[in-house]
């Protein structure tokens, strides 16, 4: 019997279709279970976790065994959706070895790729995890593990030179191995752009509607999380039905691309 599992060969599939691709984040195993029926093509055990399971105020308080018991709690349903999980702060950004072991402790609770924050500084890490056997997404853009430095939570992308870096660093982080890029918090012109630039698949967090994919925090798109919340948030329980309804609402409006809308993308 064939093997309908997500897979980065799928993915890429996807991307060469022109098939938009799905993906929210999931921190438990009904969660996945549910996701994963209703057609949602990859679960993000992202280190979102700390602000909308654990309470805090950023992403920097999560652990690696944080995010690796989610990823087991995850994995241990049955589910045709990718898992990707999230190394966290402070657990890849002192040296590619370091960063492979934490890789590797993801992996070994069922990540089946691993998604890391920065552009082309990045780019060694990326290598040194790839060609270690590890699937690596990057993350550019708005990086939430860098809010100090930027000083909130700040849209990216607003001038000619960081839109240069930023297609710059995606450029980089392909050429090192990255099987995808998730875009946060970009105008959807330079969403477009660096789309544009690559030849992987680039997962849009308000990065606007020509990325290849859609990633929203689950809990921000049932309308769990409280205000204020970014403009690329839509919440779709709204229409009402239940859990499943919101989320076969999301990967309809994904996959036809009515999501996101001009109102929800930064000009």
């Amino acid at each position: 019997m064939a093997d309908l599992r997500m897979n980065v060969r799928r993915l890429q599939a996807l991307r060469a279709s022109g098939t938009p691709i799905v993906a929210l984040t999931c921190y438990e195993a009904a969660f996945a279970r549910l996701l994963g029926d209703c057609g949602v093509d990859l679960l993000l055990v992202g280190d979102s976790l700390g602000m909308v399971v654990q309470g805090a105020d950023s992403t920097l308080p999560v652990t690696v065994d944080d995010v690796a018991y989610h990823t087991r709690c995850v994995a241990a349903v049955e589910s045709p959706a990718l898992i990707m999980s999230d190394l966290p702060f402070g657990s890849y950004q002192v040296s590619p070895q370091q960063a492979f072991e934490s890789a590797a402790r993801l992996v070994a609770a069922g990540a089946q790729m691993v998604k890391l924050e920065g552009g082309t500084l990045m780019a060694r890490t990326v290598e040194f995890i790839s060609e270690r056997g590890v699937p690596v997404c990057g993350h550019i853009g708005l990086t939430p593990q860098s809010v100090h430095q930027y000083g909130g939570y700040v849209v990216q992308g607003r001038n000619e030179d960081s839109v240069a870096q930023l297609i710059a660093d995606a450029i980089a982080l392909q050429e090192a191995g990255a099987r995808m890029l998730v875009l946060e918090t970009v105008p959807a012109p330079v969403g477009h752009a660096i789309r544009d630039a690559v030849d992987i698949p680039v997962i849009g967090c308000g990065a606007g509607p020509d990325c290849d994919g859609q990633v929203l925090v689950l809990h921000d798109m049932l309308g769990i999380t409280p205000p204020p919340l970014p403009r690329f948030v839509r919440d779709f329980s709204a229409g009402g039905g239940g859990v499943g309804e919101a989320v076969r609402r999301y990967v309809d409006a994904v996959r036809t691309r009515s999501f996101p809308a001009i109102a929800e993308c930064y000009p």
